[in-house]
């Protein structure tokens, strides 16, 4: 029986149905390949004992993420090549299915992450899809039943070409300047 909305070649990717015209074209929404995955080892036990945790409450994203962790490679911190997986704190430059512009987010903690769009936690969808990808991957993520496909162009260490909105000042002597003499006896 057919459902409205819905397609019937091609209709149903992980088992989630395609809807028109939300969706990834007709062609893009065959089951893609998941790629391999890397973990930094220094990242691992807090990042297993998080998505433990938040998947025991019923969270959809930890349940993913738990099956992230559970297929991924653990590689040592200093390995050759760490620097161009997704780990915490790496800031990534992607494209989404959408047509968006590319982005650049710093993927954090969730306690780490604030108002501030370009800080994205691995407890959310898009994060626990980024979590040890390669650059050049393409990863397949959910966000509210519908599939979308994030493909990596650029993983950097800590520094980003994103300036934050708020800035502490800098002062040439590097110590703040306190002209304020302090309580003074009456």
């Amino acid at each position: 029986m057919r459902r409205p909305g819905f397609r019937l070649n091609n209709s149903s990717v992980f088992g989630f149905p395609c809807r028109s015209p939300t969706c990834l074209e007709q062609k893009e929404c065959a089951v893609l390949p998941l790629p391999k995955i890397a973990l930094s080892a220094s990242d691992y036990p807090r990042l297993e004992q998080l998505a433990r945790v938040a998947a025991q409450r019923g969270d959809i994203s930890a349940m993913f993420l738990m099956g992230e962790i559970n297929r991924a490679e653990i590689i040592p911190g200093d390995a050759c090549d760490i620097r161009s997986i997704v780990t915490i704190g790496s800031w990534i430059t992607y494209w989404t299915n959408w047509g968006m512009p590319r982005k650049t987010v710093q993927l954090v903690w969730p306690e780490d992450c604030t108002s501030d769009l370009a800080r994205i936690s691995v407890l959310s969808p898009l994060g626990a899809a980024l979590i040890g990808l390669h650059v050049g991957d393409q990863m397949p993520y959910f966000v509210a039943g519908c599939m979308n496909v994030v493909r990596i162009e650029s993983v950097s260490e800590s520094e980003s070409n994103v300036v934050p909105l708020i800035r502490a000042p800098v002062f040439a002597d590097n110590d703040p300047v306190d002209d304020d003499p302090g309580p003074t006896a009456a």
